[in-house]
């Protein structure tokens, strides 16, 4: 039996990248999918598949993860549509670089607000539905630099440690209602939030060496460890922050 048989998965940033990646893995596992992002799917992102898969999914373009309203109105369209939700991944999501001094307060307050402040909103307005019903998954989408630091990201790292305390925070004050929320912390994945990193050699370089399998990942390696968060195999998993990252956090090896 499919693994998300009869589930319904809303995903936010479902145009492309990890994002769309999930909703076609999700879509695969029997899940009806419900997406929406600030732009259409990107070629490639295949929503067909999902369709396939799910003829009753849903997707809306143009909604900005900032604005609460927008959120509550798609929360309730999916719920209305295509059914309660059992499964929430916040992939939305924005880069971010500068050092604090030379930050504007206005990029800080756009990468907050999305990759934060976004996550927290789609939570907040599907977390009534789940805690009536029992049941429920989160699934938000940090990084390895909301586990450790890198120069020159400061809004960036503070958006995605934000994000792991969130997600242990949230775990805490509903597990006991049966919602269970984890958080993936990705390494460098080919995706369009990391197109800057392809334009430079030696910094591609330098963040490849940094995995120890020496190359960067797929956002269907990230989708298949957000289906295991999913799942009811992950049952007894909450309040983790589960690296996906080819082995960057391990530590870092000589080269020459």
């Amino acid at each position: 039996m499919s693994r998300l048989e009869g589930k319904t998965a809303f995903i936010t940033g479902a145009a492309s990248g990890i994002g769309a990646a999930c909703a076609r893995r999700f879509a695969e596992e029997g899940a009806r999918i419900a997406g929406c992002d600030l732009q259409k799917p990107l070629p490639g992102a295949d929503w067909s598949a999902a369709e396939a898969a799910a003829p009753d999914h849903w997707f809306r373009d143009g909604l900005d993860v900032r604005d609460e309203a927008a959120i509550q109105d798609a929360v309730a369209s999916v719920e209305d549509k295509v059914g309660p939700i059992d499964i929430l991944v916040n992939a939305a999501g924005v880069a971010g670089v500068g050092p604090a001094h030379d930050l504007a307060a206005e990029d800080w307050d756009r990468v907050i607000d999305i990759n934060l402040k976004g996550s927290f909103l789609s939570a907040k307005h599907v977390l009534p539905s789940m805690m009536a019903r029992g049941t429920g998954s989160i699934i938000h989408v940090a990084s390895v630099e909301g586990i450790e630091g890198m120069a020159g990201s400061l809004s960036y790292n503070a958006s995605k440690g934000g994000v792991v305390l969130m997600t242990r925070n949230m775990a805490l004050d509903y597990g006991t209602a049966g919602i269970r929320v984890n958080c993936l912390c990705p390494g460098l994945i080919e995706t369009p939030l990391t197109e800057i990193v392809w334009q430079a050699d030696e910094v591609l370089r330098q963040m490849v060496s940094w995995h120890a399998l020496n190359r960067p990942g797929k956002p269907e390696e990230v989708a298949n460890a957000a289906l295991f968060l999913a799942s009811d195999e992950a049952s007894f998993v909450t309040g983790h922050a589960m690296v996906v990252d080819g082995g960057w956090t391990a530590g870092r090896r000589f080269t020459s």
